[in-house]
């Protein structure tokens, strides 16, 4: 059997939390502005800077993307 593909806006949720939690800049968003999936992608963003700013470890967030 196949896989199902991840709609593209939770792809771009997990990729903009792995961004967030690395620290790359909100700027790096790789979407077009003003669409649905840039807004998924910096809302993954923001939780990612918050999980890093309030010190979760690598394999917490790790477990955290495997539960989204």
């Amino acid at each position: 059997m196949r896989r199902q593909k991840r709609d593209s806006s939770h792809r771009a949720f997990i990729k903009g939390y792995q961004a967030g939690f690395n620290g790359r800049n909100k700027s790096t968003c790789p979407h077009s502005e003003d669409t649905p999936v840039a807004q998924d992608w910096c809302n993954g963003w923001r939780e990612g800077r918050e999980d890093s700013w309030n010190g979760y470890n690598e394999q917490a967030c790790q477990q955290k993307v495997a539960n989204f």
